[in-house]
C-alpha cells in the first residue's frame, strides 16, 4: 500500500455511495487517502455512471480513472487496497468501523438528517449538507447548497436547510427532476447519457410512462432494481445536452469533496496522525 497512497495508516470510512459522496472519495483517493464506501443493498443513486455505489449492482465501476470495486466482507478490503481500488461494502450501519480503525469518517448519506453518525464515531467526523450541527453531531460539516457558500466547511452550526428545489440549469429547476407517476420499479426505455426530446417516454414505472420534459439529455436513473413510490424522484434530464457531462464528476461534488478535503487537512488530530506516518 505504501506505493498506491501517501497516507496508507490514515483511512477514511465514506459512508455513501451516491455522485456527492463519489465526489468527495475521488478528492480524498486523489490526495493519498485510502477510502472505503459502505452502502445499502439497493443504493437510491440517481447519476449511476459516476457513482461508486453502482458497484453494488454491477461488482465493480471506474469513476474517472478511480475503480470501486464490491468486496463481500472487511477482510477483503486490504487486498482491494493494495491493488489501488476503493472497496465498497453493503453494510447500512457501517459495522466496518469494528474491524479498521478510520481516521475520519464522512457521512454522505445524504438523508438531510442525521441517521446516527456521532462524534465519537471517529478522531474526526465530517458530515455533508443539513441535518447536522457541527460540534454536537460531528466536528465539521460542509456545505451543500449551490451558491456562494458551496463546498464551504462549517466547525460550529449547521449547513443551510434544504429547499427541496435543485440548481437551475438553463432556466429549468423542478422541471429537471423525473419523478416516479406511481409505485413499483423503472424499467427504462433509453441509455442514461442518451439525447431526449421533449415528451419521449425515456422509462416506464409499473407501466406508467414518464416523460422528458424538455429537449437534453438523460442524465440519471436509478436502477431498475430499486422499488420507487409515487412522487420518488427516479431520473435527471440536462437540457445542456452534452453528453460528456453524464460520465464526469459534477463541479458540486467536486466542490463538496474539496470541503471534505480541506477539513481533513485541516484537523489537528488528522495533522498529529499523519506525522505519525512521516
Amino acid at each position: 500500500m505504501k506505493g498506491v497512497f501517501t497516507f496508507p495508516r490514515t483511512p477514511i470510512l465514506v459512508r455513501g455511495g451516491g455522485d456527492l459522496a463519489s465526489g468527495v472519495v475521488y478528492r480524498l483517493y486523489r490526495a493519498g487517502f485510502p477510502v472505503v464506501v459502505t452502502e445499502i443493498a439497493t443504493p437510491l443513486a440517481v447519476r449511476r455512471t459516476v457513482s461508486f455505489a453502482q458497484a453494488v449492482y454491477d461488482g465493480h465501476i471506474t469513476v474517472e480513472g478511480i475503480t470501486g470495486r464490491l468486496v463481500r466482507s472487511p477482510s477483503d478490503i486490504r487486498p482491494a487496497w493494495e491493488r489501488g481500488e476503493v472497496p465498497i461494502l453493503i453494510d447500512p450501519q457501517a459495522c466496518v468501523r469494528d474491524h479498521i480503525n478510520f481516521v475520519v469518517v464522512v457521512d454522505a448519506i445524504m438523508a438531510k438528517r442525521n441517521t446516527g453518525t456521532r462524534m465519537d464515531d471517529a478522531p474526526l467526523v465530517i458530515a455533508l449538507g443539513p441535518g447536522f450541527i457541527a460540534g454536537r453531531d460531528c466536528h465539521a460539516v460542509v456545505e451543500t447548497m449551490r451558491g456562494h457558500f458551496l463546498g464551504r466547511v462549517y466547525w460550529q452550526g449547521t449547513a443551510m436547510p434544504d429547499t427541496g428545489t435543485p440548481g437551475k440549469v438553463m432556466g429549468y429547476e423542478q422541471e429537471r427532476v423525473l419523478r416516479a407517476p406511481a409505485d413499483g420499479h423503472v424499467t427504462p426505455l433509453v441509455e442514461i447519457g442518451d439525447p431526449v426530446e421533449e415528451g419521449q417516454i425515456v422509462c416506464t414505472v409499473d407501466g406508467h410512462p414518464v416523460r422528458a420534459p424538455f429537449p437534453g439529455v438523460l442524465r440519471g436513473l436509478v436502477h431498475p432494481r430499486v422499488s420507487v413510490h409515487r412522487g420518488m424522484k427516479i431520473g435527471d434530464v440536462d437540457p445542456r445536452a452534452r453528453r460528456e457531462h453524464c460520465f464526469t464528476i459534477s463541479d458540486k461534488s467536486l466542490a463538496v469533496g474539496g470541503g471534505v478535503l480541506e477539513a481533513v487537512l485541516a484537523a489537528p488530530q488528522v495533522r498529529r496522525w499523519i506525522r505519525h506516518e512521516s
